[in-house]
């Protein structure tokens, strides 16, 4: 039987989507888990998998084309199936069938995940909700937030936690309906993929038998740092308090619960961030007075706002702030210690006379619509370079070396809690302008967190310009699987020596790190003098 696939909500503040991408034309075979598009929200381009199996029969929303949540966005079915029905009336029907079959699947899904985690038996409609994988990466999450408490009703679609991965915070939202009956991580506690998240079911159902102590011990603070954060936390609310009439006014406004945490989805603290809005004088307009996009953008401050007051610390006195580590800090710890420690590193300086690239990126620039930087000078030389020297285009693993035949360029770009490296695919075959466009983009993602798993995958040789801090000279710890890392320093203006004259000179300097399990030192210097042939003239590039 034909069923309807409506437009899925993939964000609590989503009320419409664009479909970006079909992945499947009618007519083709749809298995279940199957990417049917890709599906732009107010956050991010999303793959939208398939729950059912069939032949794709409609498509209902073209690509380009803007359609709200829930409306018909194609239908699957058998074969040749007659589906005029359905077109003219009869489709919120089969969709609410087709919304029961689903359930009934995510919940026998769920059910059977849980069967093995534990030996017990489950009361008949609890539902098991476990600890979900939100990034390609990730091999745990921590809870920053919960949005329903035990006991609460809750409804598919509901948004249940807010969780911190590696990469970003971002909302899980529950996918069955019922009763909250159980929390099995805590908020502030990390546990890894697959651990027991929660328990919903039928309201006063007993989950006593069932064991959560796995959950509940996964990477559980120790109860004396926990009190010590406590106190930490007291005392600085203590410092920054306003005077009773102002503190009063504030909690009326706030959307905070009587603990003082502040209830507020990813977007909307992001926007009151970059805003510098302060969270306590927001009213939430959303489900338990939860602050949503819109009331950040529709939030008027009142005319006696009071500024943010320093706390003052007494002269002698010794204070410390203890912060969580973020799941993006962590796996940054991770892999560029196992990178220092793991890949023999070893170091190339060269000294650039930047003079010809200063005068044709300015000849460049006064052309209409055309603008470069020198980052882009820079990745489109290394990429060039790359091209004749193959063996610093590599990875190492136990077994062999693999020399990659294509160029993949990853840029360091720093954001609020880390590093994150945006690849540019092919970039030998890129201008120097398609370059800077790229690079743009792909930064401007990556500050916002809207950077997707793809866009951070494949690199085979990575970047790192810190010339725009005024940082002249430093080296990098090499992104593993790559063999090499160029560290680029500003363009100063110092003393050179040009046709056995002293003179004026801007040189730019860059330091190469190579693994030299892959790349000799030879093999580096040689790369090298090719980059520097190449930025210190760079007309050769567009020959």
């Amino acid at each position: 039987m034909a069923e309807i696939v409506n437009m899925p909500r993939l964000s609590d503040t989503m009320e419409e989507g664009v479909v970006a991408a079909w992945l499947k034309n009618v007519g083709d075979k749809v298995e279940e888990g199957d990417i049917l598009a890709e599906i732009e929200t107010d956050k991010a381009t999303m793959e939208f998998e398939s729950f059912q199996e069939g032949v794709l029969l409609h498509i209902g929303v073209q690509e380009g084309e803007t359609a709200p949540v829930d409306q018909l966005l194609c239908i699957i079915g058998e074969e040749g199936e007659d589906i005029s029905g359905l077109l003219s009336g009869e489709a919120s029907t089969a969709s609410n069938d087709a919304a029961a079959e689903k359930e009934e699947s995510d919940e026998s899904k769920t059910s059977s995940s849980k069967e093995s985690n534990s030996d017990n038996e489950l009361p008949e409609g609890v539902i098991i909700i476990n600890m979900p994988r939100l990034s390609d990466t990730m091999e745990e999450g921590t809870v920053a937030s919960w949005l329903k408490a035990e006991g609460d009703a809750v409804e598919e679609g509901d948004i249940l936690a807010e969780i911190e991965t590696d990469k970003a915070t971002m909302e899980f939202e529950s996918f069955n309906a019922g009763t909250l009956l159980k929390i099995g991580i805590q908020e502030g506690k990390t546990a890894k993929v697959d651990a027991l998240l929660a328990i919903i079911g039928p309201a006063g159902t007993d989950v006593s038998g069932i064991n959560i102590d796995a959950s509940a011990k996964a990477a559980a603070p120790k109860k004396e740092e926990k009190k010590e954060v406590k106190k930490e936390e007291k005392k600085e609310t203590s410092k920054v308090s306003t005077p009773a009439s102002s503190s009063s006014n504030t909690s009326s406004n706030s959307s905070s619960n009587s603990s003082g945490r502040i209830f507020a989805s990813p977007l909307a603290k992001k926007m009151a961030e970059d805003k510098g809005i302060d969270l306590n004088q927001v009213s939430g307009s959303g489900e338990n007075g939860r602050i949503v996009k819109s009331d950040i953008e529709n939030f008027k401050p009142s005319a006696g706002g009071s500024a943010s007051a320093s706390s003052f610390v007494a002269v002698g006195t010794e204070t410390f702030e203890e912060v969580p580590n973020s799941q993006m800090r962590k796996t940054i710890a991770k892999r560029l210690g196992e990178s220092k420690f793991t890949a023999p590193h070893y170091y190339l300086g060269l000294d650039l006379d930047m003079d010809n690239a200063i005068a044709s990126r300015k000849a460049i620039n006064e052309l209409p619509d055309t603008k470069i930087s020198f980052n882009d000078m820079v990745i489109k030389a290394a990429a060039m370079a790359l091209r004749l020297h193959p063996k610093v285009n590599t990875q190492w693993t136990d077994k062999n070396t693999i020399i990659a035949k294509h160029i993949h360029v990853g840029v360091a770009v720093a954001v609020d809690d880390g590093l994150l490296v945006p690849v540019l695919p092919f970039a030998d075959q890129m201008s120097m302008q398609q370059i800077g466009a790229k690079v743009r983009e792909l930064a401007g993602k990556a500050r916002n967190k809207k950077l997707q798993p793809a866009e951070m995958q494949g690199s085979t040789f990575t970047i790192s310009n810190l010339g725009m801090f005024g940082i002249t000279e430093f080296t990098s710890i090499i992104n593993q699987p790559n063999s090499a890392i160029m560290s680029v320093g500003a363009i100063v203006q110092k003393p050179v020596v040009k046709n056995g004259q002293i003179v004026v000179g801007n040189v730019m300097k860059i330091t190469l790190a190579c693994d030299h399990r892959t790349v000799d030192g030879a093999t580096g210097a040689a790369f090298l003098q090719t980059f520097k042939s190449y930025i210190e003239n760079p007309i050769v590039m567009y020959v």
